[in-house]
């Protein structure tokens, strides 16, 4: 079956060429992240399991979860929690097939304690973290929409994925930006900065301004006056990293919040803001492409703990972010494109309702790509299946 393929000239004004753009990041240490990598990572694991057991990836949609802050009293040099962060894990789960169990709420409690030690590390996720799984079988008739389609998987959900390319500069520092101060490499050197970054890039014309909040972690910091000086730090490397990627004016400003007069700036005893009273939701952070980008084409559909089979809300998102990337770079002639998969419930993944495409190019260009780029969407869309393995083993980012 011919696939619905429109390929069409974009009639909108380029992001890069508008007088204003707003581009946001989420760090991984922020509570939307946080629960977003969570069950992310539960879905990854369970995937794993069902094909260790079963040599294939059961039902599942773990992409609903909620980290609830705790509470934490915080000075220079230390704190402690006066209550802890409460997480909880929900969604659907197989727990049985072909008479074997799996231990969903063992691999879900376990994965969400192993990642936070990794995304928060001064976190004592034994002591100051409550753990609750509240996974569950799925319905009946989505399991067997799950099972249905022997080859390429019936769509779960009618439902759309987005992808545009290229990056703006705005969209390359913000992420840069971000991506730079959460390094292993710059907590080896700045302990204190903590995970829980948030970066929020406008650009007015040929100016750029970055507001940062950055939670620092207070066992690392013994006075005000180092407070001061390592949010100045902060500011500095920022702006540091935007000059590698763009010539327009760049200025970054950190924790705009502070009042150093009044003795409150942002401390934690942890680095993420989840510790006093800042809670996170799957779904509320970064798109695929590690952004959020109001001026983009965008869905709201919450990929992370998804199942990587037939859940189009997940697999079209990643895809078209992949399509729309490789197109940019083989074509370089493209000012923008941008890919919008649309799916209907029941049908094969890889015949989607419509796959649109549009393009910012010459009008000769245009003629002489759409051929190409037609035959390049189709060809990803019959290898559609090759996603699954992609997302399973953490070879493309999904926040």
């Amino acid at each position: 079956m011919e696939r619905n393929i429109v390929i069409e000239k974009g009639r909108y004004v380029p992001v890069k060429d508008r007088e204003v753009e707003l581009v946001e990041r989420k760090g991984i240490g922020h509570p939307d992240s946080l629960i977003d990598g969570i069950m992310e990572e539960i879905s990854k694991e369970l995937s794993k399991a069902y094909l260790e057991e079963f040599g294939k990836i059961l039902h599942h949609n773990v992409d609903k979860g909620q980290i609830c802050g705790g509470g934490t009293r915080v000075e220079f040099g230390g704190g402690s929690f006066t209550k802890p962060i409460y997480i909880l894990l929900t969604g659907r789960a197989t727990e049985e097939a072909e008479g074997k169990t799996i231990p969903v709420q063992h691999i879900a409690q376990s994965t969400a304690h192993n990642y936070l030690k990794k995304a928060v590390p001064p976190l004592d996720v034994c002591c100051d973290v409550e753990i609750e799984s509240r996974i569950s079988a799925g319905s009946a008739d989505l399991v067997e929409l799950f099972l249905r389609g022997p080859k390429i998987p019936y769509a779960n959900d009618t439902s759309f994925g987005t992808g545009f390319a290229p990056f703006t500069d705005l969209e390359k520092i913000v992420l840069a930006a971000e991506t730079h101060l959460n390094s292993p490499e710059y907590k080896a050197v700045h302990p204190e900065v903590g995970t829980d970054i948030k970066v929020m890039g406008l650009r007015e014309g040929n100016k750029i301004r970055l507001t940062i909040a950055c939670a620092f972690v207070s066992r690392h910091i013994q006075s005000m006056d180092q407070y001061v000086e390592c949010r100045e730090r902060v500011r500095q490397d920022a702006i540091a990293t935007a000059k590698k990627i763009t010539d327009m004016e760049v200025d970054v400003f950190v924790n705009t919040g502070d009042s150093v007069e009044n003795n409150s700036v942002y401390i934690t005893l942890t680095g993420t803001s989840a510790e006093m009273g800042d809670d996170g939701s799957v779904g509320r952070g970064n798109r695929v492409n590690g952004l959020i980008t109001p001026f983009r084409s965008m869905t709201l559909e919450a990929a992370a703990g998804k199942n990587p089979v037939n859940h189009v809300g997940k697999i079209y998102s990643v895809l078209a972010t992949e399509m729309a990337s490789s197109i940019s770079k083989e074509h370089p002639e493209l000012e923008d494109i941008t890919i919008t998969l649309l799916s209907q419930i029941g049908k094969p993944i890889d015949q989607p309702k419509v796959a649109s495409v549009n393009l910012i190019c010459g009008e000769s260009d245009f003629e002489r790509l759409r051929t190409t780029i037609r035959r390049d969407v189709d060809s990803r869309l019959e290898n559609i299946t090759e996603i699954t393995n992609q997302i399973v083993h953490s070879k493309v980012p999904l926040f």
